[in-house]
């Protein structure tokens, strides 16, 4: 039968505790969370996800996490209650010794216990009263970030034109030629940002670059800016934007577009906007879930290594550890950039467990996709 009431350990990982729960196949009717003192914000975050989908919830205080008796008097209190009802026990959240009382209540009182396997995506049920079965992937955007406290304030969905589009193409089969040029590309358009009718002029040195000149005349042709001389107008404010790196991150959402049915993608974002309850904001340039995880990936096109600093470095640890915060351990993040890493930045990016692409292989993203995100 299937249990109508889920007893659920908060964490300050919400997602064992989501994902069963929204489940289509062992949805719950009802809920109950068991909420330490310290995991009140996690609580009222799941809770506002499970009523928006129509499940009733109880929030129970445990007085102390760390009293055995007492663990045991509030828990078994809870398991008696509906004497009508199935009634599991989400055994993934929680203490070590929460999960243990719970364990143990549960078996004095009947009641079915279960584990999330996040190697497999599997719900297994410790105590044999189902089958082991795959997580169903439903979850949104909205409804797993809101989990970890966060709200969407912004997000897109970029639709390029055609000419945009073949020059993406263009700019990542011809990486060792451009790299240099759209070092300096994407200074111009981000100095142009404020200036009026997005203009900008050209110096002595970005003048007599050959190189420059040549990729100047991509963008020009794609109708994303003009020159004239040594000024460059940049056509609008998306055109700007697409020029100062951009462009990569259009790239990566049309490819990871193409590749949704195989990967499994339910929601994808591009220039995702996040608010914590404190109001403090953060962008992710593209984030999408996948088998009920959420993968991020971030773009740079501009230099990280400039007047010997280790702008890499910053980037790979603030990407980890925005990555952590905003979609808890289970998050998945990939660093895209269009300069080749050294051995030390990609040693950190492993240790970090940080995915790159860099340089050539971009023209093989589509690949790397696959490998990151299909398994």
């Amino acid at each position: 039968m299937k249990p109508s009431i889920h007893i659920l350990l908060v964490s300050a990982q919400a997602a064992p505790n989501l994902l069963p729960t929204l489940d289509p196949e062992i949805k719950p009717e009802r809920v109950v969370l068991l909420v330490s003192s310290k995991m009140q914000e996690r609580a009222e975050s799941l809770t506002k996800v499970f009523r928006e989908s129509s499940i009733v919830v109880d929030q129970i205080a445990l007085p102390n996490e760390h009293d055995l008796n007492a663990l045991e008097e509030v828990v078994l209190d809870i398991a008696l209650r509906y004497p009508d009802k199935p009634v599991a026990f989400n055994l993934t959240g929680g203490t070590k010794l929460m999960a243990l009382v719970a364990q143990s209540v549960a078996a004095t009182a009947n009641c079915a216990t279960f584990y999330i396997d996040v190697d497999t995506d599997e719900v297994i049920w410790l105590d044999r009263s189902r089958p082991a079965h795959k997580l169903t992937a439903a979850l949104r955007l909205r409804h797993y970030l809101q989990s970890y406290g966060f709200s969407i304030s912004d997000r897109q969905h970029p639709a390029n034109p055609p000419s945009f589009q073949l020059l993406q193409e263009t700019l990542v089969k011809n990486v060792s030629s451009f790299e240099r040029p759209l070092g300096d590309l994407n200074f111009l358009a981000q100095s142009a940002q404020d200036k009026p009718n997005l203009q900008i002029r050209l110096d002595e040195r970005q003048q007599d670059s050959r190189a420059l000149e040549a990729l100047l005349r991509h963008f020009e042709e794609a109708g994303a800016l003009s020159v004239n001389g040594g000024q460059i107008r940049f056509a609008n404010e998306s055109a700007r934007f697409f020029c100062n790196g951009g462009w990569l991150e259009h790239h990566i959402f049309q490819t990871l577009n193409n590749l949704r049915e195989k990967l499994h993608v339910r929601d994808k974002a591009c220039n995702l906007v996040v608010e914590d309850r404190n109001g403090v904001r953060n962008e992710l340039d593209i984030a999408f879930m996948a088998r009920n995880r959420l993968f991020v990936i971030e773009c740079k096109t501009a230099r990280m290594d400039k007047d010997g600093s280790n702008r890499a470095n910053d980037t790979l640890f603030k990407l980890s550890e925005i990555s952590r915060r905003v979609g808890g351990l289970g998050t998945q993040a990939m660093l895209a950039s269009f300069r080749k890493l050294n051995e030390p930045e990609l040693k950190l990016a492993k240790a970090l467990n940080i995915r790159v692409v860099c340089s050539d292989q971009l023209s093989r993203l589509d690949e790397h996709l696959v490998q990151w995100a299909g398994r």
